[in-house]
């Protein structure tokens, strides 16, 4: 079988090779205008190949960099984006957001000179255990005050401890997300508004606690933009934003452009709301509509980064998606692509999580 690094490189392998070997789609208009979506990408290391997982190579950090800055994009602080979802305004045409998290050494060290030097804003993201912690590869408080008074800077939370949050009570989740936020208080003068889930697992419950502890924005990882006219008619799906993990497999200058370009393909009445497994040995199942401003569904094809194949059934809009069932605990994704024309692609995906 398949271990899921493996899958997910043959999954952008031949997402990739299917771009190339499928005939040009017609361009048409954008209904679901780019500026009305907006591209968050995530890091996590810089320069540290040990981890291979979760590094980003410098020379491959800096040709990213270059790529943004020679390709039109503007890349925006994560605050706007939460201001533009609420008051309404529309964003800069191919507009994106640079997330980091778990504040290692290396983001002090390598990707903060790199971004200041760019004049590139970006969102950090910490669970304040390690940074209390002291460890080797964790910048401290003071660190962390440096980048805090830099206005390219914004932080963002992760919880006190950084726990698997669906595999524990309300009551807890709720104690950790506080005491997370009281030690940047403590230490910062200020908690943060936005939030991010660690290793991206949240159930309905824990999307709707940190709604109510009252931040602006929590982000999962699932794959694709962020589509804001969707985020405004329904404002549960701010907690639970998507983004494009990198690294030095899936951070590639092909498969990077191909993340900033992307348009998030528009859904609705999506099914099941819980990104919550069975814990029984049971198939993946999961449906969506799609808006007829994204044009034709014959070209859409999902991928799964376990050892299945997605089976893809359309009945009118109705998108009806199936596979075998993954094999543990764990994360597991499903990406969905369709041809958005002028070499762009609609995306969509769902995160599922498997506790013990």
């Amino acid at each position: 079988m398949c271990t899921p690094l493996s899958r997910l490189s043959r999954l952008f392998l031949c997402l990739i090779l299917f771009c190339a070997a499928a005939p040009a789609a017609p361009a048409r208009a954008q209904e679901a205008t780019e500026s009305d979506s907006v591209v968050v990408l995530m890091y996590h290391r810089f320069g540290e190949p040990a981890y291979g997982l979760t590094d980003t190579p410098l020379d491959l950090f800096e040709r990213q960099l270059a790529i943004l800055a020679e390709g039109g994009y503007r890349v925006l602080p994560l605050p706007e984006v939460a201001a533009a979802l609420e008051s309404g305004a529309q964003l800069p045409e191919r507009s994106v957001v640079i997330t980091i998290d778990d504040a290692y050494l290396s983001v002090y060290r390598e990707a903060w000179p790199r971004l200041r030097a760019a004049g590139l804003p970006f969102t950090l993201f910490t669970a304040t255990e390690a940074i209390d912690g002291g460890g080797a590869g964790f910048m401290s408080w003071d660190q962390l005050r440096e980048l805090a008074a830099d206005p390219l800077v914004s932080l963002g939370s992760q919880t006190r401890s950084h726990p698997h949050m669906p595999g524990r009570s309300l009551a807890e989740n709720r104690a950790d997300v506080l005491a997370g936020s009281a030690r940047f208080a403590a230490e910062l003068g200020a908690a943060p508004r936005l939030f991010a889930y660690p290793y991206g697992e949240y159930d309905l419950e824990n999307l709707a606690l940190i709604r109510e502890l009252g931040f602006d924005l929590a982000f999962s990882q699932p794959s694709g933009a962020i589509d804001m006219t969707r985020a405004r008619r329904d404002p549960l799906l701010r907690y639970a934003l998507p983004r494009f993990v990198l690294n030095a497999t899936y951070g590639q200058p092909d498969r990077f452009r191909l993340a900033i370009d992307s348009l998030p393909l528009p859904v609705s009445e999506e099914t099941p709301e819980s990104p919550l497994l069975p814990q029984q040995d049971a198939g993946v199942a999961f449906a969506f509509s799609v808006d007829q401003k994204a044009g034709g569904l014959e070209r859409l094809r999902c991928y799964a980064n376990w050892d299945a194949t997605p089976q893809v059934a359309v009945q009118a809009r109705r998108v009806t998606v199936t596979m075998a069932a993954a094999p543990g605990r764990g994360r597991w994704r499903v990406n969905c692509t369709l041809p958005a024309g002028e070499g762009r692609w609609y995306w969509y995906a769902r995160l599922f999580y498997r506790g013990q």
